[in-house]
């Protein structure tokens, strides 16, 4: 039983600005409502869903959380307690269940017999194997949602701030299973809430897809490498001594280019699986000018916002001009709309993309967006750059050198690396970047400048690597 409403919102009003997946940390809650309270588990412990709904300088957002109920907690869960240690008026103590592998095998239990309780209905995709014998363990490092690991086969996301409707990954990656795309983890069953007497689509609540527990994600291989080809120092007998050691980032053992190739062919191929799985259209030529003039509004703002911007304007507004010069009628279709490093996983069969949700700081209309498929090259090609800089912008992570010397080998790194990925997805069948530069370098820049403007907001300590990587690119 949940204790009385007025102390369990107190309790969660005081819990929720502490979470790293909270979105609202930048102001006060003023009001916070429990929409939907659904009992998925009766006993000790026991196990709720409430859907949050909380008020913030006007607007209502709303998060899901699993709420466990215990009479006693146990160490091992009390990092999750929410409220005091002595529990409610009748003892009951109160915690973030998604910690709770005594509770999570539930969702197991109601995917596999494709439930409905209350408003929540859990669907198994047809087919698929769940197995419902397995202890979870949430993923730690993720901010803005929370997936829990089934042992070595099932990973289940959790999505803890809700938009309106079909969440876009899991309606990219059911099309994308359901088309046999040999690139995305295999969609087994999600979890989505009824909008009851309201109109619309349901709301997305989780998805469950296969666990790759072999792959190393993009991100981290790409570091070994760079930090492999800071470290390198080629031998003096083998001609390559003085300024010649900073320009071929082949003589290092890590090298990466092959796998950014490979990586580019999987680009290719899951572009050309969104293409048939749902459609593709054309952006009229005004459409593509107006593009271009978002664009450079964007980038006025952001200059305003991060003085350190204003240097790279002009070479910037140049792009944007030259894409508006350039405007013809121009493909659009599904893209996976934030990609990078961080969203593919290598594998013992290959590349695999991950998280198709779109950029968090883009609004949903913008996220469901079409776009030409180079706009993900160009997030890529940004990726690479980060890559390159990551080393150096962190404090501690580089041995003593030059700082120019540092600076040669991040360019020279990632010049190699980009080339090789565009080898590679134009050889797979993606449109050539060679041959749409004026396209690719104004959607490079664009995405650019919203790095800026997001690490500005966020992560002021990563600002350096866009702008240092614009030094290089705006020259």
């Amino acid at each position: 039983m949940l204790p009385p409403e007025p102390s369990l919102i107190g309790d969660l009003a005081a819990w929720l600005p502490r979470q790293r997946w909270f979105g609202g940390k930048d102001g006060p809650i003023e009001d916070l409502t429990i929409g939907t309270a659904t009992q998925l588990r009766t006993g000790d412990p026991g196990l709720h869903h409430l859907v949050l709904d909380v008020h913030q300088n006007g607007a209502t957002d709303h998060y899901q959380l699993l709420l466990g109920t215990r009479r006693h907690l146990p160490d091992r869960l009390r990092h999750a307690e929410i409220g005091g240690a002595a529990g409610d008026a009748h003892g009951t103590r109160l915690y973030d269940a998604a910690h709770d592998p005594d509770l999570t095998r539930t969702l197991l239990d109601c995917l596999v017999a494709g439930a409905s309780v209350g408003p929540l209905r859990f669907h198994r995709v047809d087919g698929a194997a769940i197995r419902t014998d397995l202890t979870s363990l949430p993923i730690t490092t993720e901010q803005s949602n929370t997936s829990l690991l089934f042992g070595d086969a099932h990973i289940c996301k959790l999505f803890r701030r809700l938009g309106h409707g079909v969440n876009l990954d899991l309606e990219v990656n059911l099309a994308l299973t359901r088309a046999g795309c040999a690139h995305v983890p295999a969609v087994l069953g999600w979890i989505e809430l009824d909008p009851g007497p309201v109109p619309g689509a349901p709301v997305t609540l989780a998805l469950l897809s296969d666990y790759l527990h072999t792959g190393a994600d993009g991100w981290s291989l790409a570091i070994a490498s760079v930090r492999d080809w800071f470290a390198h120092t080629p031998p003096r007998d083998a001609g390559w001594a003085g300024e010649w050691a900073e320009l071929d980032a082949s003589l290092a053992g890590g090298d990466f280019a092959a796998e950014s190739e490979r990586l580019g062919a999987a680009t290719a191929e899951v572009h050309r699986s969104l293409a048939d799985a749902f459609g593709v259209t054309v952006l009229p030529e005004a459409e593509v000018r107006a593009m271009a003039a978002r664009m450079n509004a964007e980038l006025t703002v952001t200059c305003r916002a991060v003085p350190g911007l204003a240097p790279h304007a002009k070479a910037l507004t140049g792009a944007f001009l030259d894409l508006a010069a350039w405007a013809r009628p121009l493909p659009v279709q599904r893209v996976h709309g934030d990609y990078h490093l961080g969203q593919v996983l290598r594998t013992e069969s290959g590349w695999t993309l991950l998280d198709f949700e779109g950029e968090p700081a883009r609004t949903q209309h913008e996220r469901r967006a079409l776009a030409h498929p180079l706009r993900d090259v160009a997030g890529m090609l940004r990726s690479f750059e980060y890559a390159a800089r990551y080393l150096i912008a962190k404090p501690g992570t580089m041995p003593p050198g030059p700082t120019g010397r540092s600076q040669t080998r991040a360019h020279v790194w990632a010049a190699r690396n980009r080339a090789a990925f565009c080898r590679g997805y134009a050889a797979a069948g993606g449109p050539d970047p060679a041959a749409h530069s004026v396209l690719l370098r104004a959607l490079e820049f664009e995405k650019a400048v919203y790095e800026v403007r997001y690490e500005a907001r966020n992560r002021p300590a990563w600002l350096p690597v866009p702008l240092k990587s614009l030094a290089h690119l705006t020259a």
